[in-house]
């Protein structure tokens, strides 16, 4: 039993959803997760739909998360920009997610940084050669996430991790990553609930992103067999999860719920 945990952060896709389809039992979970007054925080790496698009898709879906519950990797760039004296970026991205970086400059020479998030198809040579000639100029590779591979309907997919890896291998420089499972991550979204690493979990499907990050920056983490889940990756790993469950319907009888 997980009694003790007071915050418990989510991931979305595979975990709550795998594209339109909400997770069998998922709904009634986190129903009655908010039933036992749990801090919730939904996290995700998705890069590839702005802040305010995966907000409706929760709606439509039926989950109802408020703006202050859902993390989202861009914000938390925004925020690392701001920290940084970063105002010229250039945006590596499909063009609605960078409505979540209109506070910023977006430019395509003398960049302060490089962020680089979701293409799909669109990833090619010129779009990472451009990327890595100005990281050689000097600007900052912010990476958004660094996953390697994510569950679609029609099966496992790249993920950005690949293509961030690409730039750093040819410019010889570590990308900033801002999501899982960068420990800066957990640790701003425990910071802005009030609650220690000690006291709070994480439930996901990534071995890595999710378990691996959580573990690392003091989180009990609850892996589920859904969405991306392999066991073969898992076992692989190394990574030993604090617990593994079917989904995220078994969750809420390990918190007490």
């Amino acid at each position: 039993m997980l009694e003790h945990v007071r915050a418990l952060l989510v991931d979305l896709d595979g975990v709550l959803y795998v594209e339109d389809q909400p997770i069998p039992g998922a709904i009634e979970a986190v129903s009655r997760l908010r039933e036992h007054r749990l801090t919730l925080r939904f996290v995700t790496n998705t890069t590839a739909h702005s802040r305010g698009r995966t907000l409706d898709k929760l709606a439509r879906l039926g989950f109802g998360v408020d703006d202050r519950e859902l993390i989202t990797p861009t914000a938390l760039a925004v925020r690392h920009c701001r920290e940084r004296g970063h105002h010229r970026v250039a945006l590596v991205m499909n063009e609605e997610v960078k409505r979540d970086f209109a506070e910023l400059d977006e430019t395509n020479d003398r960049a302060d940084a490089v962020i680089i998030g979701d293409l799909g198809p669109a990833f090619g040579y010129e779009v990472l050669n451009h990327a890595f000639r100005q990281v050689m100029d000097g600007a900052e590779l912010i990476a958004l996430q660094k996953n390697r591979y994510w569950k679609r309907a029609d099966g496992l997919s790249l993920d950005l991790g690949p293509f961030v890896v690409a730039i750093e291998y040819a410019a010889s420089r570590d990308a900033y990553v801002v999501g899982k499972p960068a420990k800066g991550f957990f640790d701003q979204v425990l910071a802005s609930v009030g609650v220690d690493a000690s006291a709070a979990a994480m439930v996901g499907d990534d071995i890595e992103s999710d378990i691996g990050g959580a573990l690392r920056a003091g989180l009990a983490a609850i892996l589920v067999r859904t969405g991306k889940y392999r066991e073969d990756r898992a076992r692989e790993s190394g990574i030993q999860p604090t617990r593994v469950v079917g989904s995220i319907a078994d969750v809420p009888p390990l918190l007490g719920c």
